[in-house]
């Protein structure tokens, strides 16, 4: 889950791992264009979080709206929703 949601200008995306393995966090526009990779690689277990700041990988400031948050990690993944609002 992320904190705040909705969110201006950045949210705090914290999440647990049960086992060390290669985690992938994505942030998708609802068109379903990949807008930002925050994480791709191996972690350990235990607690993560990540900041997304509302910026493309490119750094371009995104428009305010409701963007997907998908985690894929060993045991699975993990689809959520959350709102800019600028």
């Amino acid at each position: 889950a992320n904190v705040p949601n909705p969110f201006n200008p950045s949210t705090r995306i914290a999440f647990d791992l049960a086992r060390p393995g290669r985690v992938r966090l994505q942030v998708y526009g609802l068109d379903g264009r990949l807008v930002r990779v925050l994480a791709d690689g191996d972690l350990p277990a235990g607690r993560h979080a990540y900041v997304w700041d509302g910026c493309a990988d490119d750094g371009r400031p995104q428009a305010s709206g409701v963007y997907l948050l998908r985690l894929a990690t060993p045991d699975g993944a993990h689809t959520g929703r959350m709102t800019m609002l600028k």
